[in-house]
C-alpha cells in the first residue's frame, strides 16, 4: 500500500499539522504503508505536475493549516492542478484523507471545503482530522490527542485496505448532472505532458513571446486596413454631394466604434470631408454604423432617423434637416 501526503502549509516550526502528519506517518510506516510527503511549498514552480505523483498511490492525506482564513493559496493551487492535469480516472478510484490544524477559526469549514473538492474531482474522502490548537506544546504533550491521531491513520490505511464504499453524495449528483465544464478531452500522457509544459518557465515564457509577435503582427495590419475601412464612408459622401453652392455649413458626425468623427464641411459648393476634428461646428450628428449604412443605402432619411429616435442629434435642427437634401442617397435598383 502506498499513501502520499501532501501538505500546503508554509512549514514554519510551530505549525500544529507538522506535528499531526509526523504523528500519522509514524503509525503508517508502522502498518508497511509506503508513505512519501510532499510539501506543495517547495514546489512553487511544478504545482501543476504534483497530481502526476499521484499515479501509484492507494490514498493520500491532504494537509493544511488555517493561519487566517481558508485552506491557503498552496492547496488551492494544487487542487486547482488536479482539475486541469489530473487523472480523473485515478482520482475515481483514490481515497484522500483532510487533515486540517488551526491557530485561528475556521478548521471545520477548511477540512468541508478539501472533502467539497475532492468530491468534486470525482475522488473518494474518508473521514478527516480538524482542530484548533492554542498552544502546541501542550498540544503535544496531551496523550489522548496523540491517541486519536493515531486513530485517524489506522482508519485511513482500514478505509485503504477494505476499500469502503459511502453512500452517494449530493457533490456527485451535481458534478455530473450540472457542473459539466467544458474540458479538453486528453489522455493520462497528454495531461502529463500538459503539466509539465506549464511548470516549464522558459517554455512559458516564449509562448508568452510568440504571442506578443503575433498580436504585434495583428495591429499592424489592423492599421493598415483602418484607413480604407474610413474612406468607405468619406467617398459615399463625396459621390452623392448635391453640389449646392449656397450652403455654408459644418457637420460633425460621431459614429459608434470609430475612434474618430466624420468631418463634413461644405463652403461655397465645394465638399471637405475627412475623419478627425474641426474648429466650428454647427450640427452634431451620432449614430451606429448600421443606421449610417441604412441611409447610404437609399433605406432610411437623416430626418427619419432622428424621429425615430436610432440617430442622435445637437445644433440647428433646419440646417439638421438640409443633410437629406445636400446628400441625395437613393435605393439601387434590384
Amino acid at each position: 500500500m502506498k499513501v502520499n501526503i501532501y501538505y500546503g502549509g508554509r512549514g514554519i516550526l510551530d505549525d500544529p499539522t507538522l506535528y499531526v502528519l509526523d504523528k500519522m506517518e509514524e503509525v503508517l510506516v508502522e502498518l508497511r504503508v509506503n508513505v512519501d510527503r510532499y510539501n506543495i511549498y517547495e514546489h512553487k514552480s511544478s504545482i501543476s505536475t504534483l497530481p502526476q505523483t499521484m499515479k501509484d498511490a492507494d490514498g493520500i492525506i491532504l494537509a493544511t493549516t488555517v493561519e487566517w482564513l481558508g485552506i491557503g493559496g498552496y492547496m488551492q493551487q494544487f487542487l486547482d492542478a488536479c482539475w486541469l492535469y489530473g487523472d480523473k480516472e485515478k482520482i475515481a478510484h483514490t481515497y484522500m484523507q483532510p487533515i486540517v490544524m488551526s491557530t485561528t477559526y475556521g478548521e471545520r469549514e477548511a477540512e468541508l471545503s478539501l472533502t467539497n473538492a475532492w468530491e468534486t474531482l470525482g475522488g473518494l474522502p474518508c473521514n478527516g482530522l480538524s482542530g484548533y490548537v492554542e498552544d502546541l506544546v501542550s498540544f503535544q504533550m496531551n496523550q489522548d490527542y496523540s491517541l486519536i491521531i493515531e486513530k485517524k491513520a489506522e482508519n485511513l490505511y482500514r478505509t485503504i485496505s477494505q476499500k469502503m464504499k459511502s453512500l452517494p453524495t449530493s457533490n456527485q449528483a451535481v458534478t455530473r448532472s450540472v457542473l459539466r465544464t467544458p474540458q479538453m478531452e486528453l489522455t493520462p500522457q497528454e495531461s502529463e505532458q500538459l503539466s509539465q509544459y506549464v511548470s516549464d518557465d522558459s517554455y512559458v515564457r516564449q509562448q508568452k513571446e510568440d504571442i506578443e509577435q503575433l498580436a504585434e503582427r495583428f495591429r499592424g495590419m489592423m492599421k493598415k486596413t483602418a484607413p480604407d475601412e474610413g474612406l468607405a464612408y468619406v467617398i459615399d459622401f463625396e459621390s452623392h454631394f448635391s453640389g449646392r453652392s449656397d450652403v455654408d455649413v459644418n457637420y460633425l458626425i460621431i459614429i459608434e466604434g470609430k475612434k474618430k468623427p466624420l468631418c463634413i464641411q461644405i463652403h461655397n459648393g465645394e465638399l471637405v470631408c475627412h475623419y478627425g476634428q474641426q474648429e466650428h461646428t454647427d450640427v452634431y450628428v451620432k449614430l451606429t454604423p448600421e443606421v449610417l449604412e441604412s441611409i447610404i443605402g437609399g433605406r432610411m432619411t437623416f430626418q427619419r432617423a432622428f424621429m425615430t429616435g436610432e440617430m442622435s442629434a445637437k445644433g440647428n435642427f433646419k440646417t439638421l434637416r438640409q443633410l437629406d437634401e445636400l446628400f441625395t442617397f437613393t435605393a439601387s435598383q434590384p
